[in-house]
C-alpha cells in the first residue's frame, strides 16, 4: 500500500512538473552577430521574435538586404549595427522590409546609391509587405544616383503602421522625392504611418520639379484615406523644389514640424481633410524663395502655425490659397472649399496672405480650357490670426482674382491695410510684442477678442501645447504665459543620438604657386576651401584642370594678374560634382579650340558653382558648356571681361520640356562682353509646369558690344521659359542683332533702364506658349 502511494505521488509530481514546463514561456531570443551578406541572409531566414541580428562594424558594400520575418509588439526582430556610427552601407546597396514587427537601427548609408527604386522600402514584393515595422536611428547621407536624371526614392512607405523616426536624411540631388508614401491597393490605405523626430536636409536645389522631400500619395490615389502622421521633424534648407512636402491624399496630419530656411512650402496639393497644426516656418531677410503653406482642395484646418520672415510670393507666400480648375482632373487643381485658417501668427512676413493664387484666365489664348484656373475659393475662413511687422507691411493681402468666397473674422494687424482687399475682419490696432527668444515674438498681453466659429472648441492647444480655455485664450498661435524660454529651432531634438550633423571643417589653407606644374599638383591635393595664390607670370597648361571641391584660384598681385594659357583639347576647367571654382584677378586664355568651363558629359550627380571676379576670359569656343543632367546653383560674373569667344554661357541642355533647367542663379554684374560671336547667354527651361518658379537671371551694370554677329536667330540673350529675369542698367552697343531678349510679360518681366545703340530691341510676349507636361 505504501509503495502504491509513493508511485502515485511520483506520477503526480512528474505530471505537475511537465505542466509547469509547458505553462512557462521560454525566452529563446538570440543575439546573432554577422560579418557578411551570406551570414546575414542565413540569420534573417532563421530569425524568430525577439532576435537581434547584429551587423559587425565596418563597411558593408554592394549589399541588397532583404529583412523579413514575424516579430511581435513586445518582441520585434531587430537588425542593428554593432556600434552606432561604425556600420556603413556603401556602394550599390539597398534594404527592403517584409513582415511584421521588424526594426532596423544604427546604420549609416553613404558613398553609394540604390540599384533599385529605393534605398529603404517597407516592401520586398507585392506578397511581402511590411506592417508595424520601424526604421530608426539611421543616417542616409548623399546616397544619390550618379546620374541626376535617374529617379528613385530614398524611403518608400507601403503597408500599414510603419515608422521612420530619429533619423538624419540629407543630400538627395537626383530626380524623385526623398520619401514617398504609396497608397496603391487596400493593403496600403488607412496606413497610420509615423514620420517623427527626423532631421531632413539640407536637400540641394534640383532645378525643376520632382525634388520634394516628402510626398504622401499621388494624383491617382489622392482621394484615398491615408492617415499618415508627420510630427516633430526639422526640415533644414530643403530646397529641392517648390514643394517641400507634397500632400496627395486624405486625413493626414502635419504637426509641430520646423521648416528652417527651406525654399518651398508645405503644400496640400491634392486630397482633403488634412490638418496642419503647430508648425514653424522660418525665413530670412535675404531670400524670397522661402515659403509657408499652399492650399488646394477641401476641408483642411490650418491652425497654430508660426511664420517668421517669410518673403515668398504667390506659390511661396506664407499662406497661399489657390484657384482651382472647374471639373478638374485628379492630377490638376481642385477648387479650395471649406478651409479654416485660424490662430496663426505672421511675424515680419511680406504680404503673408495671397489668395486665388494661380489664376490664369488671362492665358486662355495659349492654354486649353482644362488648364484654366478660374474656380475661386469658397467657404474659406480666416479667423483669430495675428500679423505683426516691425516695419509696416501695408499690403498684407494679395488677391489674384475676386475673393468673395473668403470670410475674415477677428484677425489683427499692427499697421494700416492698404491692400485691394480690406475686410472688416482684419483689424488694425496698436499692440505690443515681446521677444522671447531668437525669432520668437508673442503678444505682451493676450488678445481675448477671439471668434468662436464652428468646431473651434476643438482647437484646444496653442503652438507650444498650452491649453486654450474659455478664460485663457488669445489671437495668434501663442497663448500667454509661455513656460520657460522656448527656442524656435533646437537641432538637438531631431535625428539620431549618435551622428553629429554639423561636422567640423578643416581650416582653409593658402598655398602659394609659381609654376604650371605646381598649380596642377597643388590643385589635386588641396582640401575643399583652400586658396591657391598665383605669383605674377604666365602659366602654360596643356591639360584641363578638374574641379571637384571648393577652391579659390587668385593672383597674389591684383594689379599684375597671373595669366593661365590653355592648349588643352576640350576645356580649361572641368567642372565635376560638388566643384565650386572661384577665380579672382586671373587672366584666362584659350586657343579657340576649347571651352573655358565644361561639365562632365555625364554623371553630374551633384551641383557645381562658378564665381568669376575681376578676371579676363578670352579666345574660347564657349565660356561655359554644360551637359544634360548637370546643374549649377550659382554662376556669377563680377567686374570681369569676356572677349573673342564664339559663345558665352550655354545653359541650354534640358530640352525635354519637363520643367528642368541647368542653373538656379545666373548673375552678371559690372562686366563687359566684347566680340562674342553668338549668344551672351542661352538659358532654357521648357514645359508648362506652373509650380516650377525657378530659373533666375540678374544682369546689371554690364556692357555688351560688338556681339551676336554669328547668332543665326539674331538674338543676343536667350532666356526661354526662365521665370525670374531682371536686365537693367546695361549698355548694349553695336550688336548686329534684331532682338536683345524676349521677355515673358505674364511673369512680370519688363525691359529695364538700359542704354541701347544699334543693338536691336527687347520684345515682350505676354503669354508664352509652352508645351504641356500633363
Amino acid at each position: 500500500m505504501k509503495n502504491s502511494i509513493r508511485i502515485l505521488s511520483l506520477v503526480i509530481l512528474l505530471f505537475t512538473s511537465n505542466l509547469m514546463v509547458f505553462a512557462t514561456p521560454v525566452n529563446s531570443a538570440k543575439d546573432i552577430k554577422v560579418k557578411n551578406i551570406v551570414e546575414l541572409n542565413k540569420a534573417v531566414k532563421n530569425s524568430t521574435a525577439g532576435d537581434q541580428i547584429i551587423l559587425a562594424n565596418g563597411i558593408w558594400k554592394d549589399v541588397q538586404i532583404r529583412f523579413y520575418g514575424t516579430g511581435t509588439k513586445e518582441n520585434p526582430i531587430v537588425l542593428r549595427g554593432e556600434t552606432p556610427g561604425k556600420v556603413f552601407i556603401e556602394g550599390a546597396s539597398d534594404l527592403k522590409f517584409g513582415g511584421n514587427y521588424l526594426t532596423v537601427r544604427d546604420l549609416h548609408f553613404r558613398n553609394g546609391y540604390t540599384p533599385s527604386s529605393s534605398v529603404v522600402s517597407f516592401k520586398i514584393d507585392n506578397n511581402t509587405i511590411a506592417n508595424n515595422c520601424k526604421f530608426t536611428q539611421c543616417v542616409i547621407e548623399e546616397f544619390t544616383q550618379p546620374d541626376r536624371d535617374v529617379s528613385d526614392h530614398w524611403i518608400e512607405f507601403w503597408g500599414r503602421h510603419n515608422e521612420l523616426s530619429d533619423s538624419y536624411i540629407t543630400g538627395k540631388s537626383n530626380f524623385g522625392p526623398t520619401l514617398r508614401v504609396f497608397l496603391d491597393g487596400n493593403e496600403n490605405i488607412y496606413n497610420y504611418h509615423q514620420i517623427v523626430n527626423n532631421y531632413f536636409g539640407p536637400r540641394p536645389r534640383k532645378g525643376g520639379p520632382h525634388g520634394e522631400t516628402i510626398q504622401v500619395g499621388d494624383s491617382e490615389t489622392s482621394m484615398a484615406p491615408s492617415h499618415t502622421n508627420v510630427y516633430n521633424n526639422l526640415f533644414d534648407q530643403c530646397n529641392g523644389e517648390v514643394e517641400v512636402i507634397s500632400n496627395k491624399s486624405n486625413f493626414n496630419e502635419y504637426r509641430n514640424n520646423v521648416f528652417l530656411e527651406s525654399e518651398g512650402s508645405l503644400v496640400i496639393r491634392h486630397g482633403n481633410y488634412n490638418v496642419v497644426d503647430g508648425n514653424i516656418f522660418i525665413g530670412n531677410d535675404k531670400s524670397n524663395q522661402i515659403g509657408g503653406i499652399r492650399v488646394v482642395n477641401t476641408g483642411h484646418w490650418i491652425t497654430n502655425n508660426y511664420f517668421y520672415k517669410i518673403r515668398g510670393e504667390a506659390f511661396r507666400s506664407a499662406i497661399s490659397i489657390m484657384n482651382g480648375i472647374p471639373k478638374s482632373s485628379l492630377n490638376r487643381y481642385n477648387q479650395v472649399t471649406d478651409v479654416v485658417v485660424a490662430h496663426n501668427s505672421f511675424i515680419d512676413c511680406e504680404s503673408p496672405w495671397q489668395l486665388s493664387v494661380g489664376s490664369n484666365v488671362s492665358q486662355s489664348a495659349v492654354l486649353p480650357k482644362s488648364e484654366i484656373r478660374s474656380a475661386r475659393p469658397e467657404r474659406v475662413l480666416f479667423a483669430n490670426n495675428l500679423i505683426y511687422n516691425e516695419l509696416p507691411d501695408t499690403h498684407p493681402i494679395v488677391n489674384y482674382d475676386k475673393v468673395d468666397g473668403v470670410t475674415f473674422k477677428n484677425n489683427f494687424i499692427n499697421n494700416v491695410n492698404n491692400s485691394e482687399v480690406k475686410p472688416a475682419g482684419l483689424i488694425t490696432t496698436n499692440f505690443g510684442v515681446t521677444k522671447v527668444s531668437d525669432g520668437l515674438f508673442t503678444l505682451k498681453e493676450n488678445n481675448r477678442e477671439v471668434y468662436h466659429g464652428f468646431d473651434f472648441e476643438n482647437i484646444t492647444k496653442d503652438l507650444f501645447g498650452n491649453g486654450r480655455t474659455e478664460t485663457n485664450n488669445s489671437i495668434g498661435a501663442i497663448v500667454n504665459p509661455i513656460k520657460g524660454n522656448p527656442l524656435l529651432v533646437d537641432r538637438s531634438k531631431y535625428g539620431t543620438n549618435w551622428y553629429e550633423v554639423n561636422q567640423p571643417k578643416a581650416p582653409a589653407n593658402k598655398i602659394a604657386v609659381s609654376t604650371a606644374a605646381e598649380l596642377v599638383r597643388q590643385l589635386a591635393k588641396a582640401n575643399s576651401g583652400d586658396v591657391i595664390l598665383l605669383k605674377s607670370g604666365t602659366y602654360h597648361l596643356k591639360s584641363s584642370l578638374p574641379v571637384n571641391k571648393q577652391i579659390t584660384i587668385a593672383s597674389i598681385n591684383s594689379k599684375n594678374k597671373a595669366k593661365l594659357v590653355f592648349s588643352s583639347e576640350k576645356t580649361a576647367f572641368e567642372m565635376q560634382p560638388k566643384g565650386h571654382l572661384i577665380l579672382k584677378n586671373i587672366v584666362l586664355t584659350g586657343n579657340k579650340a576649347q571651352n573655358a568651363f565644361t561639365t562632365l558629359d555625364q554623371l553630374m550627380s551633384k551641383a557645381y558653382d562658378i564665381s568669376i571676379e575681376n578676371s579676363e576670359i578670352s579666345n574660347f569656343k564657349s565660356v561655359l558648356e554644360v551637359s544634360k543632367g548637370s546643374f549649377a546653383d550659382n554662376i556669377s560674373l563680377l567686374n570681369s571681361k569676356i572677349s573673342n569667344c564664339e559663345n558665352g554661357f550655354m545653359l541650354n541642355k534640358e530640352k525635354n520640356d519637363g520643367g528642368d533647367y541647368n542653373a538656379e542663379f545666373v548673375t552678371f554684374t559690372n562686366s563687359k562682353f566684347d566680340h562674342i560671336g553668338g549668344v551672351i547667354l542661352d538659358y532654357y527651361r521648357g514645359g508648362y509646369d506652373e509650380s516650377t518658379i525657378g530659373g533666375n537671371i540678374k544682369m546689371e551694370g554690364n556692357t555688351i558690344i560688338n556681339s551676336g554677329k554669328a547668332q543665326p536667330e539674331n538674338i543676343l540673350i536667350k532666356n526661354r521659359g526662365i521665370v525670374n529675369v531682371s536686365i537693367t542698367n546695361n549698355v548694349f552697343k553695336n550688336n548686329p542683332v534684331k532682338t536683345i531678349a524676349v521677355l515673358w510679360g505674364e511673369k512680370g518681366q519688363t525691359p529695364g533702364k538700359n542704354t541701347i545703340e544699334d543693338s536691336g530691341e527687347f520684345k515682350v510676349v505676354q503669354n508664352l506658349e509652352m508645351k504641356l507636361m500633363y
